[in-house]
């Protein structure tokens, strides 16, 4: 499987565009800085807007944040679930 692409290659992208990673922000309607969140984490719009501006799709730039479908949901770990103090075996309280 390919490597995610490095923050420096992709704000070096934009700048061979003609843009940066503050611009492309601005220009969606968000503040300035709220596009290097795709940077270092999953968030699918932020990673569209930013493959938008490079004229690729975003499973290019984010290979490991997405499925052999496309599919960019991550695999999580079980919730495991606590009771309430009090409630024991399944029961209920009454009110």
């Amino acid at each position: 499987m390919n490597e995610n692409w490095h923050s420096a290659d992709i704000i070096a992208g934009l700048r061979k565009k003609g843009t940066s990673l503050a611009a492309v922000s601005r220009a969606a309607g968000l503040a300035s800085s709220t596009l290097a969140n795709a940077l270092t984490r999953p968030w699918p719009k932020g990673e569209f807007l930013i493959a938008g501006a490079l004229g690729v799709h975003p499973s290019e730039i984010w290979p490991g944040r997405y499925a052999a479908q496309g599919d960019n949901r991550q695999p999580r770990e079980a919730l495991t679930q606590t009771c309430s103090p009090g409630i024991k075996d399944g029961a209920t309280e009454s009110h």
